[in-house]
């Protein structure tokens, strides 16, 4: 059976992270072995003492932009919008910015919307319900300084609290480089500088992808047979470097381990028989369940929403069995979920 039913899971609402930990290596990792089904409890700042020397560490250096914008429409209600991209021509070609669309009263092509006093918007398409496609008034490049000016950190829903100046550097990882994304790759929120000194010291290293994290990681799955969704591809890049360094660690036989599940995703996208060759483009792999992997030997990652693609993808990695039972436990243990949750380590 295909059924989304089947990844469900109760969850007591404490136990949803609202702050990030101070300092970030506090949070707790849950190590999950598939081998033997154990499941121990562990500090993350003593990851290295789970992994192999040897072992190659994948993360995500998207940067997380501010990608809500409060505003008002030229008839005077209020408009937010929560762009899906960047205002670049790389998100398309005629200049056009998805984004999801809250506001009061209609909204209609033709509209112009204020975010401040030099940041306006033209609504140009309504392509589905709550779904706006809109044209900035001004170049690209002007754009985008104004909305990394004007815009506020596009924390999650779960998170029941505005946006604060501290969020600005909390919700972006120590890796974070390529601004683009409109989400953390969360995983690698535990990283110090610390934690990394002791997995060198220890001969593990690490390689860096971009994935910029859009609506496609996180729209919720809608068809009860979860095979029937669709994954809105999101924009990532594999250099050359990073190609010819996984090839490496594969032809030596050594673990490659995925920092969240967005490398996971370009590292299965880019993986074949041949090995990996520098990439970049648009990326809708859609991981479940009977998912054969050819990249990813272990993962670090938060825990996630019941009944999402992210909890689909770690249970085609590890058995949905093995996750239920993983999770029961952390929330016995009472474990923080989430974006600025703590972490588990699937071995």
């Amino acid at each position: 059976m295909t059924r989304i039913e089947d990844f469900d899971y109760h969850l007591p609402p404490e136990l949803v992270a609202q702050q990030p930990l101070t300092p970030r290596d506090a949070s707790r990792l849950l190590v999950l072995d598939r081998a033997t089904g154990a499941v121990s409890h562990a500090q993350f700042r003593d990851l290295g003492h789970w992994l192999d020397p040897g072992d190659l560490l994948v993360v995500n250096d998207t940067r997380v932009f501010p990608a809500r914008l409060h505003g008002m429409k030229d008839s005077g209600g209020r408009v937010e919008l929560l762009l899906h991209h960047l205002p670049q021509p790389e998100g398309n070609a005629d200049g056009a910015v998805r984004a999801r669309a809250t506001h009061r009263g209609r909204l209609r092509p033709g509209q112009v919307l204020h975010f401040g006093p030099d940041l306006q918007a033209e609504v140009i398409a309504l392509p589905e319900p709550g779904v706006a496609e809109v044209r900035f008034a001004a170049a690209a490049e002007d754009a985008l300084s104004r909305v990394l000016a004007h815009g506020e950190v596009p924390l999650p829903p779960y998170i029941h609290r505005p946006a604060a100046e501290p969020d600005r550097d909390s919700y972006q990882t120590r890796f974070a480089r390529q601004t683009g994304a409109v989400a953390c790759p969360t995983a690698g929120l535990h990283f110090t500088a610390e934690v990394l000194q002791d997995l060198g010291r220890r001969g593990i290293e690490t390689v860096t992808i971009t994935l910029h994290v859009g609506p496609g990681t996180f729209m919720p799955v809608r068809q009860q047979d979860y095979t029937r969704h669709q994954m809105l591809p999101e924009y990532f890049e594999l250099t050359a470097a990073a190609a010819a360094r996984l090839n490496q660690a594969q032809a030596r036989g050594q673990r490659i381990v995925a920092v969240g599940t967005t490398s996971t995703r370009v590292l299965e996208y880019c993986a074949s028989p041949q090995g990996f060759q520098a990439a970049q483009g648009w990326c809708g792999l859609f991981i479940y369940p009977g998912y054969q992997f050819q990249a990813v030997d272990r993962l670090l990652t938060n825990f996630h929403l019941p009944k999402s693609t992210l909890l689909l993808l770690v249970s085609a990695l590890a058995g949905r069995n093995l996750i239920r039972r993983a999770y029961e436990e952390a929330v016995r243990e009472q474990y923080r979920f989430y974006s600025y949750g703590d972490c588990m380590l699937i071995l």
